[in-house]
């Protein structure tokens, strides 16, 4: 085949890409001395964006091309690598490549057939990727590209790049740290309730108008396409993952389970809604809290979207008043890979417990318990015991 249709489109989206603001992490991940690199992570979240940027800078010869392109009904993944390789371009990137059937027997040919070259691929179905990945376990290096955090979206909406905060150093110094940002930007806390609706996802750039939309559509793609296409969930299943997100916004709280009396109010078994949890996990729509225990334990004790724009996006579709206490849970939740549901507060995280609520919070609920603080949805603290809940954003 003649790999020039595929020039002329990376020219024109190259041409078009801006790099003034980088990921810089996740482009250091994909410059690393690896053959063959995947970038996967939700709807939205800029992998599209990131590749680019990468052929942006680079100094070889590439080829960039999605495998969602219509051309693909007819051509093979593999005949256009070996072109590209015969023309000097050694480089290959291969966006939404989970679009492509086969995909994984097909990289690990091209992976197999071409010694020296490099491949990056991303896809924007977490499902997918992670479902098939095993045939690839021993040739190819993942890595997630979660939404952006409230230090990244704080970076772009000021010019400035902030360094990230650990947990540590969060803890041990809350009130010096956060009197200091505020003082330096009197807009922060103004910056952080808009994050909260509509800054986690790149696409907030393009404009704010139509943003809740966006996502919408996103996750609706995620629900109807991604999830079904795992080959193990029935198309008309689909229904009964649209129920639970519903049964999240209707609540307008943060959502205790039952899980005997949703699974007869969804009409499935017990073990197929944990199966459902899991994918709903996975999918990055929805997160199941466990509790803390030295056991493993499917049940989730409660279940939170997996940001506060998923929350403010369906509540809109739904037409619901966002919970001001769902709010601040979520955007906690989000914070964190390992978190678990604590009988003593809110939320345990190792060996710290954390009570999550508004200005007013008080200490009574965790008073006298060890490693106990309050995350306050405040813009300063005058304690290092009542940390605000922003910084809690600035830990990646």
């Amino acid at each position: 085949m003649n790999i020039e249709y595929f020039i002329r489109k990376q020219s024109l989206l190259i041409s078009k890409i801006d790099t003034e603001y980088i990921r810089e992490e996740y482009l250091s991940l994909l410059q690393e001395n690896e053959k063959l690199i995947g970038i996967i992570g939700s709807r939205g979240v800029g992998k599209t964006t990131i590749l680019l940027q990468y052929l942006k800078i680079l100094d070889r010869r590439y080829l960039y091309f999605s495998a969602d392109d219509i051309v693909f009904q007819d051509i093979k993944l593999y005949d256009i690598v070996d072109e590209a390789y015969r023309l000097d371009r050694k480089v290959v990137v291969i966006d939404e490549i989970h679009k492509y059937n086969n995909w994984a027997m097909e990289l690990k040919n091209i992976y197999d057939s071409f010694p020296d070259i490099k491949i990056r691929i991303s896809g924007s179905s977490m499902i997918n990727i992670l479902f098939e990945k095993y045939d690839l376990s021993r040739r190819l290096v993942l890595f997630e590209m979660p939404p952006l955090s409230f230090r990244e979206y704080l970076s772009i909406e000021k010019g400035v790049r902030f360094e990230k905060l650990t947990l540590s150093e969060i803890l041990a110094d809350a009130e010096s740290i956060s009197t200091r940002y505020v003082m330096e930007y009197e807009d922060l806390f103004i910056l952080f309730r808009r994050y909260l609706e509509y800054g986690a996802y790149p696409f907030y750039l393009e404009g704010i108008k139509n943003f809740d939309l966006k996502l919408f559509n996103a996750l609706d793609k995620v629900v109807n396409e991604d999830i079904p296409s795992t080959n193990k969930i029935d198309f008309t299943h689909i229904v009964f993952f649209k129920k639970l997100i519903y049964k999240l916004i209707e609540a307008q709280k943060p959502y205790q389970v039952n899980i005997s009396k949703l699974s007869k109010e969804l009409g499935i078994s017990e073990p197929t809604l944990y199966t459902y949890f899991e994918i709903l996990d996975k999918s990055k729509i929805i997160k199941p809290i466990k509790k803390y225990s030295k056991k493993i334990s499917k049940k989730p004790e409660k279940l939170l979207f997996y940001n506060t724009n998923i929350l403010y996006s369906y509540a809109k579709e739904f037409d619901k008043e966002v919970d001001m206490g769902s709010m601040r849970e979520t955007f906690f939740v989000s914070c964190f890979n390992d978190i678990y549901y604590s009988d003593i507060g809110d939320f345990r995280v190792g060996e710290y417990i954390f009570e999550v609520g508004g200005r007013q919070k008080s200490f009574k609920q965790i008073e006298g318990i060890p490693h106990s603080y309050l995350a306050i949805d405040t813009d300063y603290s005058v304690s290092n015991f009542k940390i605000p809940l922003w910084m809690f954003g600035f830990m990646r």
